[in-house]
């Protein structure tokens, strides 16, 4: 099989190599991959899917907590209108009350999103790190017997 142009440039300099080896010296493997020669070692990537789950997790938290605060804002602001009726600070609070309703509101929707979105991308990354590394280990040709 032979490499495009950019691969020899890439490789190029390297140590002659056997058919079906990688390249020596290339520095690229499977983070999952164990090689039989070398006895393995520390992968160059490692996954986790732990922080991405994590994330969403705090962005859950806040969403819930952004609700709250809507609420409180909500309960807090009741019978004020009523109460000032005449006075010019009454329709400076309603706007006031109003902008911070949109961008709380603004920011729960965006917490909830990002809740779904993180933890989804944890399980994805998750799901194809195991597949891929099925998929390696498939391909790696048995060992002979007798060895």
């Amino acid at each position: 099989m032979a490499r495009s142009a950019q691969w020899e440039e890439l490789f190029a300099g390297s140590p002659p190599r056997s058919e079906g080896q990688p390249p020596a010296g290339s520095g690229l493997r499977l983070a999952s991959a164990e090689s039989k020669a070398d006895g393995g070692g520390a992968p160059d990537i490692q996954f986790s899917k732990s922080p991405w789950t994590s994330a969403g997790g705090v962005a859950g938290e806040l969403r819930t907590g952004t609700a709250g605060a809507l609420t409180d804002l909500d309960s807090g602001h009741e019978g004020v209108t009523g109460a000032t009726e005449g006075f010019g600070a009454t329709a400076a609070l309603e706007e006031i009350r109003t902008s911070w309703k949109d961008r709380l509101g603004a920011v729960r929707d965006e917490c909830g999103r990002l809740d779904g979105v993180l933890k989804s991308v944890g399980k994805d990354f998750g799901e194809t790190d195991v597949k891929v590394g099925n998929d390696v280990k498939a391909a790696v040709p048995a060992e002979p017997k007798g060895r």
